[in-house]
């Protein structure tokens, strides 16, 4: 994919976010069907960054103190929205 056509294609699906820049979900540029490789190296190289989790609110209920007894990895997930600062698009 050319530049101003990634460029084109995040100015349409990114939102409003609340650090005064855009943010756009990897599940609309997965949907979208675009080179999501080419589409994230894009957005990487305009300084956006994966949005952080907040932490989880709930202690796991009444067995939470053992979800993780065993030694195994916590859950790691995806970044499931990139954050672009203010002017990245534009």
């Amino acid at each position: 994919m050319e530049d101003d056509a990634i460029r084109t294609l995040v100015t349409r699906l990114a939102r409003p976010h609340a650090s005064g820049g855009k943010v756009i979900a990897r599940a609309a540029i997965l949907a979208e069907g675009a080179d999501f490789d080419e589409v994230m190296t894009w957005i990487t190289a305009h300084d956006g960054e994966p949005e952080a989790e907040k932490a989880a609110t709930t202690s796991g209920g009444l067995h939470g103190s053992r979800m993780n007894v065993g030694g195994g990895a916590p859950h790691q997930t995806t970044a499931r929205r990139f954050v672009l600062p203010p002017g990245a698009l534009g």
